[in-house]
């Protein structure tokens, strides 16, 4: 059996997730709360324990749905037909879910609270239009997303190997379009976007990726990156 690259191991996890995410609804529905929950985090300038609180138990509840996917995979690989001991096994693991599913819904009212209740829409948007580093991350998580979710749409590659479009292209031009925006010093653009050149050649010269995917990849990451500026923090002025 060939040894697994590190590589390989991340591919076959995110493999996992995506699995998981597009055969089970509830984890759909647990996947898409989390995200606007970490969101709203952002939005509502939580402290950084408080995000790390509300990351951990929306965290736990996705990785309790993933144990509790692949424990009902094994049951029925191992007993295709009806079993008392196997109905047992699935209601304790459904049991799991629920417990983090009420553990993470205490911890947000325990946090959310009583930002919600100061809510100050003024307040919140001096603080996004002051806070490049917040759409600076937001924008690096919405372009690895869409690479992903391209790739599986397209079936084509593996999510951090090959196919359309380059990940790395579009993650390095994300980096260097926030750079230009946020330092607006020419030397600085032109020395990282040849340095993100080098990064996309080198996917073409190794044949990961073809031009045309590496194009698309930049392309792509400069878009989302400049909407994203646009929208939270130009919008907002």
């Amino acid at each position: 059996m060939q040894k697994r690259t590190l590589v390989d191991s991340f591919n076959a996890a995110i493999e996992g997730v995506i699995y998981t995410v597009k055969t089970q609804r509830n984890m759909r529905l647990h996947f898409l709360c989390a995200v606007l929950i970490v969101v709203l985090s952002f939005f509502l300038n939580l402290a950084k324990t408080e995000i790390i609180l509300v990351a951990i138990a929306a965290s736990l509840v996705l990785i309790t749905e993933m144990f509790n996917t692949a424990v009902e995979k094994v049951i029925d690989l191992i007993t295709p037909n009806f079993h008392p001991l196997a109905r047992v096994v699935k209601d304790v693991t459904a049991g799991c879910v629920l417990i983090a599913a009420i553990n993470s819904l205490i911890v947000g009212y325990l946090v959310f609270s009583r930002p919600i209740i100061d809510f100050e829409i003024e307040a919140i948007l001096l603080r996004i239009q002051y806070s490049p580093w917040h759409i600076t991350f937001a924008s690096l998580l919405i372009v690895v997303f869409l690479v992903i979710l391209t790739k599986t749409l397209s079936k084509k590659g593996k999510p951090l190997r090959g196919g359309m479009p380059s990940g790395h292209a579009a993650v390095a031009f994300s980096i260097w379009t926030v750079l230009v925006l946020v330092t607006k010093e020419s030397l600085v653009a032109v020395l990282v976007l040849i340095m993100v050149i080098l990064i996309a050649q080198s996917r073409v010269r190794v044949k990961i990726h073809t031009l045309w995917e590496v194009v698309a990849g930049g392309v792509l990451g400069v878009i989302v990156t400049l909407l994203c500026f646009q929208i939270f923090y130009r919008f907002f002025y």
